[in-house]
C-alpha cells in the first residue's frame, strides 16, 4: 500500500489499476466459452493485474481475493460487500441495484436536457466534490475514482464547482435557458402543430 498526499490515508496498490482497467472484453484464453467476459479482478496478484473471466478464476486465482465487476447503465460498478473490508469507501455514494448496494468505479457524465434523470439531478442539493455530479444523498463523491483524486491531492482535487458557468451540467441544473429565463425541468411540452398552407 502507498500513502496518500495527506500522509495519513493509505491506498491499496491495486486501486489505480482497478479504476483504469477496461472490463468486459472477451477472454483470449476461452473465446468459445459462454461466460468468457473479463469481469474479474484479483487483489492479490502483482499490479498491474489484467482482468480475467470466470474460467480463469477457477484455474489461476482459486485461493486469491477476487472481486467481480458488474455493469449498470453501461458503467462499471462493484458491490459494497466485496470491497468494504479492503478499501475505505466512506463518503462515496452508494446505489441499490438488484437488491445489492454498489459503488461506481469512475466518474460518469451528468444527465442533460429536460428528461426525468436531469430533473432529479437539478433537484438534488448534493454534489460530488470533484466533478460536481448531482448525488442522491449527502455523500462527498460520486465514485471511487473521484475519492481517489481527493485523497491524492489532500482534499484539493475539486476540478468543477456546481456554480461554474462553464459547466454545462451546472447550467442545466440551474434550469436557465439562453434568454436568461427559468425553464422548468421535466417533460417538454409539444408545440402546436402548424398546418401547411393550402395551394392556390
Amino acid at each position: 500500500e502507498s500513502e496518500g498526499a495527506a500522509g495519513t490515508t493509505r491506498l491499496p496498490e491495486w486501486l489505480e489499476t482497478l479504476l483504469s482497467t477496461r472490463f468486459f472484453l472477451a477472454c483470449g484464453a476461452h473465446p468459445a466459452s459462454p461466460r468468457n467476459e473479463c469481469n474479474m479482478f484479483c487483489l492479490d496478484c502483482p499490479s498491474p493485474s489484467p482482468p480475467f473471466c470466470y474460467y480463469c478464476r477457477s484455474h489461476r486465482h482459486q485461493s486469491h481475493r477476487v472481486i467481480q465487476i458488474r455493469r449498470s447503465s453501461y458503467h462499471d460498478v462493484v458491490r459494497v460487500t466485496e470491497v468494504e473490508d479492503v478499501l475505505d469507501i466512506s463518503g462515496v455514494q452508494t446505489y441499490v441495484i438488484n437488491s445489492a448496494k454498489v459503488l461506481f468505479l469512475n466518474e460518469r457524465p451528468q444527465p442533460r436536457g429536460a428528461g426525468a434523470a436531469a430533473g432529479k439531478a437539478a433537484a438534488s442539493p448534493y454534489n460530488c466534490q470533484i466533478c460536481a455530479r448531482a448525488l442522491l444523498d449527502p455523500f462527498r463523491f460520486c465514485s471511487l475514482g473521484c475519492k481517489l483524486v481527493d485523497t491524492k491531492t489532500g482534499g484539493r482535487g475539486a476540478t468543477v464547482q456546481p456554480g461554474d458557468a462553464t459547466n454545462d451540467d451546472a447550467a442545466a441544473a440551474g434550469g436557465s435557458s439562453k434568454n436568461g429565463g427559468a425553464r422548468p425541468q421535466g417533460r417538454r411540452r409539444k408545440g402546436i402543430p402548424q398546418r401547411a398552407p393550402f395551394g392556390s
